[in-house]
């Protein structure tokens, strides 16, 4: 396949992308949290066209972007509690697992009666849905398992020559996926950590509570949201988190890169006591954003790298770090090593 580089995001530019949603083909577009692999929601083979581009099994749901919180109208059974969340958190980094519609076909939510929606901030992902005329189901636009493209690059890498088109939106804001959550009566769960947090969400529904999966293996055999069930986000090399005393870490890390041909991936303020070969920083012990913002980059770098296995820095659970924490510890399969 042919992939069109839209590297001038002008509107004319964006027409002939929204004419390819349209016409039921791939469109990879950037979003504010990583770049997603659109389809016309509504059209079933160009949405099973998206799971074989990926690789992606099909019991992993798909979210669905619309350009206004209101247009779930069409799509989903909406709430009060759903319009509070939109008026604080829409557009944004945020996706709400709701009833679903007949409109929605199965194959969108992997056979479940419901359909996660989300209303993208980043400029190009709206005027692209608003000039498609219809709801664009995206997932990240990577391989399936693979860490998340945060770039034109990254995207490239995975998708040229599977996908119709690509747009070039630059490097993307947040650098981890939505916030997924799942509304029930006046109390909601989230089942994917991201930029908007269990602490801001509270502010809104004070009774929100953390799915154990966000930290744990999934145990469903229908998980409601993306991201619950398989091993993600990794890079070739296998990746094993390290969770202890800075000190001791630290001392750990030096004997790694003694006796192995390891990766280290750690905070900005551990770099001047190691070695610098195979060693890359994804941002500082308290600083969780730019943990989020820099954490798929890093681990694609190390793609490049010939490492036989990479150690990790285990984030904060607390604040976006849980973002982060969620997405190391399923690149690494759950391996922790405590020191």
């Amino acid at each position: 396949m042919q992939t069109l580089l839209i590297t001038n995001t002008d509107k004319q530019n964006i027409e002939i992308a929204a004419k390819l949603i349209k016409e039921g083909k791939l469109v990879v577009m950037p979003t504010e949290t990583v770049y997603g692999l659109g389809a016309n929601a509504l059209d079933r083979e160009a949405v099973t066209n998206v799971y074989k581009a990926k690789g992606r099994p099909m019991d992993n749901p798909l979210i669905v972007h619309l350009a206004k919180a209101d247009d779930a109208e069409k799509y989903a059974h909406t709430s009060e509690l759903y319009y509070k969340l939109a008026e604080r958190f829409m557009p944004g980094p945020l996706t709400v697992i709701l009833p679903k519609k007949d409109v929605i076909p199965y194959e969108v939510t992997c056979g479940l009666e419901t359909v996660a929606i989300r209303v993208p901030s980043n400029g190009i992902a709206h005027t692209l849905i608003e000039l498609s005329g219809c709801p664009i189901a995206a997932p990240s636009a990577n391989l399936s398992g693979r860490p998340s493209p945060t770039s034109f690059e990254h995207v490239i890498e995975d998708m040229n020559g599977r996908v119709d088109a690509i747009i070039d939106g630059g490097r993307c804001d947040v650098g981890v996926e939505s916030t997924v959550i799942i509304l029930k009566d006046n109390s909601a769960e989230i089942l994917r950590p991201g930029l908007i947090t269990y602490e801001e969400l509270k502010d809104v529904i004070p009774d929100i509570t953390v799915n154990e999966a966000v930290k744990n293996q999934c145990t469903s055999s229908k998980p409601a949201s993306p991201g619950m069930k398989y091993r993600h986000y990794a890079p070739s090399s296998p990746v094993y988190l390290v969770d202890g005393d800075d000190e001791r870490i630290i001392a750990f890390f030096k004997e790694k890169q003694r006796n192995e041909n390891c990766g280290i991936l750690c905070f900005d303020e551990d770099a001047k006591y190691l070695n610098k070969t195979n060693l890359l920083t994804f941002g500082g012990h308290f600083d969780e954003e730019k943990q989020a913002h820099e954490l798929f980059d890093m681990l694609r770098k190390f793609d490049s790298m010939t490492v036989d296995a990479i150690y990790a820095r285990l984030p904060s659970d607390k604040g976006v770090g849980l973002a982060v924490y969620n997405r190391l510890i399923r690149a690494a399969g759950f391996s922790i090593i405590k020191v």
